[in-house]
């Protein structure tokens, strides 16, 4: 039986903006209904009752007084604002999220759960959870809206830990200035949402937002996590300018700008620097302090911009084709951060299961790949380039006539007319986000697999044809070696290019999620040998991935400890992100790395430190 009959979201209607903060745009609507009708066709995963007794308790407390500490917590925060997870786990799809767990989950879905979620309404109330968790040694993992699909989605890495969710009730809009190009924003705060406002205020042709893949997510989460996306304006990090912080025992400070004594604000947004060290970067992929504010910069309308696309026919053209890229890209010839994906991510884009193709066992095979390949609108090829030239036409036509010559200097490439091709092609997606226009096309391909789940191998290298070769062959033979079918993307930076492989698995197949949880396992430590480190993983894979950072005796790891231990003494901010222990943890068996995949518990917490 479906498990469509089981989950109230598989029928339910999509949540839009501005009913709900974590809503489709009503432009998206219709596109939105169509993929969640697909991700529920390919689902027969059924929604399983609990095995465990629930709700799951963090070690180092007893039941009772981990229910009583909620209901202390109740008092403080409102009943409706403290939720026990004692209910099935459901999963959703993108729009419908959970915020307990997470979906696309590669172990048992009983690990890496949540206890119990809250609901902060301000800063203040942040400070309030956070010194209730200190007094009780309650470990808290905050999100901002939970949508870190591929890395973990919403899940806590210590099973029983309470889920900070910032978004629901945190979700405000708190500047926008036209004259400066800034935002100040809350973490509820949707790429959606900012889109949504800006077209409110009569200001989309003034100014863009930069846009990943999917805009559900958080700007304030995405961005503190180093995500990316596809304007020049594409790094994240070095766009935000000044945050305000709840340290983990309670104390609240402001960065950059924002915090001076007086009149911070109308500067906050224009310099991220302010006076003395520049701490912000302790705030960036760790567990040393809870974003409550943050302030962005956005993009000037360029006065145009023209999308553009190219294939090329062979897997050998990756390295030259690298070669041509870099210097375009380091002159900014090539201005944004584009993509070079492979064909086989390009066919399962279309949305369509994989058995529509191949009925066989094992890898599909490479000239059912390229035959699919040919029925498209862009025809075969191996690699398809997509990128977008900004400014007035005759500056577009001066670089896109350079972008040709040199990408024609690869036989057989082959530049693919946009007119030629149907409005839900996958190119329109990548026009309308490269130019500032949130979109939900992306994720088409994890119906790949039924009940479609990704993860995400994310190492990063330069923009070189040796490295790039390198790394495709070295994903490719070990996907090869598992039976995985093999989808990467360069995403090319202005000097360095993130390879962004996305594994697709059955999340109801025990044996499948083990094969690419050792797929991926096998990536980061080979990787990490020949110079490459992941940017950004998975929850189970952080103490890994962190560990091939371990320079100098792993120098680093000890220093994010100090930092933890100074800034944290109880250890009760989101133990083990990022590979970051507080002492009260460590030396206890919580690391995850190979022979633990089927847990995600340590043997007990520590004392009390303060």
């Amino acid at each position: 039986m479906m498990a469509s009959s089981f989950e109230p979201e598989a029928t339910s209607s999509v949540p839009t903006l501005p009913d709900s903060h974590s809503g489709i745009p009503p432009y998206l609507l219709d596109k939105a209904t169509r993929a969640k009708t697909a991700v529920f066709e390919g689902r027969t995963k059924p929604l399983n009752p609990r095995t465990r007794e629930v709700p799951v308790v963090p070690q180092g407390i007893s039941r009772d007084d981990f229910l009583k500490a909620l209901e202390e917590l109740k008092a403080e925060l409102g009943e409706g604002n403290v939720e026990v997870n004692d209910k099935p786990l459901k999963d959703g799809w993108y729009m419908e999220h959970p915020n307990t767990h997470d979906m696309m989950t590669i172990l048992d879905e009983e690990e890496c759960v949540a206890g119990a979620v809250v609901y902060p309404g301000s800063t203040e109330e942040v400070v309030k959870i956070v010194k209730w968790a200190n007094k009780w040694l309650i470990p808290v993992f905050p999100i901002s809206m939970g949508r870190n699909l591929g890395y973990g989605g919403a899940a806590p890495r210590v099973r029983g830990s309470v889920t900070i969710d910032l978004g629901r009730r945190m979700n405000k809009i708190l500047d926008i200035s036209p004259q400066d190009y800034t935002c100040l924003v809350e973490p509820g705060v949707s790429f959606y949402g900012l889109y949504e406002e800006l077209g409110r205020r009569g200001l989309r042709d003034h100014m863009w937002v930069d846009t990943p893949d999917l805009g559900g997510g958080s700007i304030i989460g995405n961005t503190v996590d180093r995500g990316v996306g596809y304007t020049p304006y594409g790094d994240h990090w070095a766009c935000h300018s000044g945050l305000e912080v709840v340290l983990p025992t309670g104390e609240v400070i402001r960065t950059g700008m924002g915090a001076l004594t007086q009149g911070g604000e109308n500067t906050w947004g224009v310099f991220p620097y302010g006076f003395g060290p520049f701490s912000d970067g302790i705030f960036s992929q760790s567990n040393f302090g809870i974003v409550t504010k943050m302030g962005m910069t956005l993009m000037p309308n360029p006065g145009g911009h023209e999308s553009f696309m190219y294939t090329f026919p062979n897997e050998e053209d990756l390295g030259p084709l690298m070669e041509i890229i870099r210097p375009l890209r380091i002159s900014t010839i090539l201005e944004n951060v584009a993509q070079l994906r492979h064909v086989t991510q390009t066919v399962a884009a279309s949305g369509l299961p994989k058995s529509k193709f191949y009925s066989g066992t094992g890898t599909i095979p490479s000239e059912t790949i390229h035959r699919a390949a040919a029925q498209t609108p862009a025809g075969d090829h191996t690699w398809a380039y997509y990128g977008m030239c900004y400014g007035p036409s005759h500056i577009r036509a001066y670089k896109l006539a350079i972008i040709d010559a040199e990408f024609r200097k690869i036989p057989g490439c082959r530049k693919i007319d946009p007119f030629t091709l149907p409005e839900d092609e996958y190119f329109w997606s990548r026009d309308r986000i490269a130019s500032g226009t949130p979109d939900i096309h992306e994720l088409r391909w994890v119906n790949w697999a039924p009940n479609g789940a990704h993860i995400a191998f994310s190492p990063v290298s330069p923009i070189r044809g040796p490295d790039a070769t390198k790394l495709f062959q070295l994903g490719k033979r070990i996907h090869e070696q598992y039976g995985i079918d093999f989808m990467p993307a360069f995403c090319v930076g202005l000097r360095e290019m993130h390879l962004i492989v996305e594994i697709v698995f059955d999340r109801d197949d025990s044996e499948e999620k083990k094969r690419a949880l050792g797929c991926l396992r096998d990536m980061v430590d080979e990787a990490a040998k020949e110079g490459y480190g992941e940017y950004r993983t998975h929850l189970v894979l952080m103490d890994q991935v962190a560990g091939t950072y371990a320079w100098n005796d792993g120098a680093l790891g000890k220093f994010n400890e100090k930092l933890k231990d100074a800034l944290d003494p109880n250890g009760i901010l989101a133990p083990g992100r990022c590979g970051i222990w507080g002492k009260r943890y460590r030396g206890r068996g919580w690391e995850m790395g190979r022979g633990s995949e089927g847990r995600s518990e340590g043997k007990g917490v520590g004392e009390r430190v303060v």
